[in-house]
């Protein structure tokens, strides 16, 4: 095993530096200095690496530092006498890189301001193409494996259901116990001012019913599971487990995203309905010890003064937040690229967007159901 060794000769046609022995990792430490003391006054260097017994990637990467340093400076680096091979792997390791950015200070003005806008729009507008496309998608999926029920993955369907709602009835619950206390603690103080503390109670039911009960249920569950399907469905993408799968002939859509999607659609409604009862529940609790209104007071004011269609409205919203929260968490999985960091990135997205949307439907279900008269 020899050394590598660097010779430099000034010929009257050009400068040449040959470079002989092993160029490998191991003698980096002893070599790397000896090119960086390469330089030259003439308009061309050319390298010999006739002369190389091995050449590996930090080999490579010394050669191509040192090419890039004198191009910088003017100076024209030609290879002579290498393989193919060897050449192909220095210019790689080249392309690979880090390039200055003679841009480092951003462009400021009315001008460039104008031009963020325009491309934050383009990339919004690109996004919810791409969403709409997804859930395209997800919905022939869906509607064929309708005329073939077959193709259903009911182990990891009732998996899903497990994962995304039986273990997620403890948080539910406790988040709508003590959104009902709230409630209950607050209005009563308002009401009470006016002598209407027995209101409290239509207050509670429907404010729970219609609207809160569902609501933050689904942003707990966009938070929970919405950003468990990116993590597990964005981590296997890194890893290349949905080309392996497409290789073997399977729909990643079909089999990772539609039992996700359907489970969450399932479990939803019956999530918010368990928050809805705890929150009453909560709120019972709380009007009882602040305003002294009996569970069995409670409990008639309830049935004779709350509409059964405040709870219907909630469980008509819940299927559709369950898809929106579903199908923005896996498309963001499938946005994911190349590495861990992309993961967090999209999974944090993943749940903004998922709120967001999820609170825009909301604001539109109330506008048509009060255009409704609901």
């Amino acid at each position: 095993m020899n050394a590598p060794t660097l010779l430099f000769e000034d010929t009257q046609d050009a400068p040449v530096l040959r470079v002989a022995g092993r160029l490998a990792i191991e003698y980096l430490e002893d070599i790397e200095p000896e090119f960086h003391k390469i330089t030259t006054a003439a308009p061309r260097l050319r390298v010999d690496l006739d002369g190389l017994e091995a050449l590996d990637t930090s080999g490579a990467w010394l050669i191509a530092t040192l090419k890039t340093r004198l191009e910088a400076q003017g100076v024209s680096v030609e290879l002579i006498d290498a393989s193919s091979n060897r050449i192909a792997l220095i210019d790689t390791v080249q392309e690979a890189l880090p390039k200055e950015d003679d841009n480092a200070q951003p462009e400021r003005g009315i001008i460039a301001w104008v031009a963020s806008i325009g491309a934050a729009t383009a990339a919004m507008g690109a996004s919810a193409l791409s969403l709409a496309s997804f859930l395209g998608e997800v919905l022939s999926r869906f509607f064929y494996g309708v005329v073939r029920p077959r193709r259903w993955r009911t182990a990891a369907l009732v998996s899903q259901m497990e994962e995304t709602g039986f273990h997620a009835i403890p948080i539910v619950m406790l988040m709508s116990f003590l959104i009902g206390i709230v409630l209950a603690f607050q209005g009563a103080s308002q009401l009470r001012q006016f002598g209407a503390e027995v209101f409290v109670v239509d207050l509670i039911a429907i404010s729970i019913l219609r609207e809160l009960g569902i609501l933050l249920t689904s942003i707990i569950v966009a938070g929970r599971s919405g950003s468990a399907f990116t993590a597990s469905i964005g981590s296997m993408k890194v890893r290349e487990e949905l080309d392996a799968m497409r290789t073997l002939g399977l729909d990643p859509i079909e089999v990772l995203v539609l039992p996700r999607v359907i489970a969450l659609v399932i479990m939803l409604p019956i999530l918010g309905f368990i928050a809805n009862i705890s929150g009453l529940f909560g709120g019972a609790l709380m009007s009882w010890i602040e305003l002294g209104v009996s569970p069995s007071m409670f409990i008639t004011r309830l049935q004779e003064n709350t509409d059964i269609w405040h709870l219907i409205i909630g469980m008509i919203k819940a299927p559709f937040f369950a898809a929106i929260i579903s199908v923005v968490a896996c498309w963001q999985a499938m946005q994911v690229k190349g590495s861990a960091d992309s993961v967090g990135r999209h999974t944090t997205t993943s749940v903004v967007q998922s709120i967001f949307l999820v609170i825009v439907a909301d604001a539109v279900f109330s506008i048509f159901f009060s255009e409704l008269g609901v």
